[in-house]
């Protein structure tokens, strides 16, 4: 089975957190992964500094969002809240401008912390919002993930469909749904070849399915990174 693993959430509070979980993955022999920062956060210069250190060791940096927080006002918000992503679908609360002004802000924070530029963008909860085609285009980032997977934007929108995984099961229901779906998703990576997104949260491994983030990752043969995905 081919992988591409990734840690979500990495911020100054879930630091600890993801470090930990890079040497689990390290133990294992998973090589360099994609960390998605949050930028909007009180970050510190160590902090900072640590990012730039993962960078060195291999490890692809991509956007995630700003504050990767928000209060949904508008009812699909709330109801997509209620059901997936809680209060972090901060694009949701956003109209094709604003998102599109978000993008170009989380991108432009690497650089002015010297940083790795990242090419590659995942909204948090993968929701990207209402953003029109045309402002979609001048998102400043090669690839964009979203639930489905990944939206290739060199010069030409194009849609690469993805397998993907998650294990943030706090509560017994969405223990019993990421179970069947986590199960589902890998068995047809393993029929068909396709690649198998697993995707870290951090705290995942103090939740409910940890032992199925570990039978998953122990089950990948290849490990692939994102920038090696183009649309085919």
């Amino acid at each position: 089975m081919r992988a591409l693993v990734s840690i979500h959430d990495l911020m100054p509070e879930t630091m600890p957190q993801v470090e930990e979980i890079l040497e689990w993955l390290k133990d294992r022999q998973v090589p360099p992964v994609t960390l998605l920062v949050v930028p909007g956060k009180s970050w510190k210069p160590n902090e900072i500094n640590r990012l730039r250190e993962l960078a060195e060791r291999g490890h692809e940096l991509a956007a995630h969002g700003w504050h990767h927080h928000v209060i949904p006002r508008k009812l699909y918000h709330r109801l997509h809240a209620a059901c997936l992503s809680r209060n972090v679908a901060e694009h949701l609360d956003l109209d094709s401008k604003g998102i599109l002004d978000l993008l170009l802000r989380s991108r432009n924070w690497f650089g002015e912390n010297n940083l790795p530029i990242p090419e590659f963008y995942v909204p948090p909860a993968w929701a990207l919002g209402p953003i029109h085609p045309d402002d979609l285009a001048q998102a400043p980032f090669k690839r964009i993930e979203v639930t489905g997977g990944l939206i290739h934007l060199n010069g030409q929108k194009r849609f690469q469909k993805m397998l993907l995984t998650g294990y943030e099961a706090d509560t017994w229901l969405r223990e019993s749904l990421l179970r069947r779906w986590n199960a589902s998703q890998a068995k047809k990576a393993q029929q068909n070849g396709k690649i198998l997104r697993i995707s870290i949260h951090p705290y995942d491994r103090q939740l409910r399915v940890a032992d199925q983030l570990a039978q998953q990752i122990d089950a990948a043969e290849e490990y692939l990174c994102y920038s090696s995905c183009t649309y085919s």
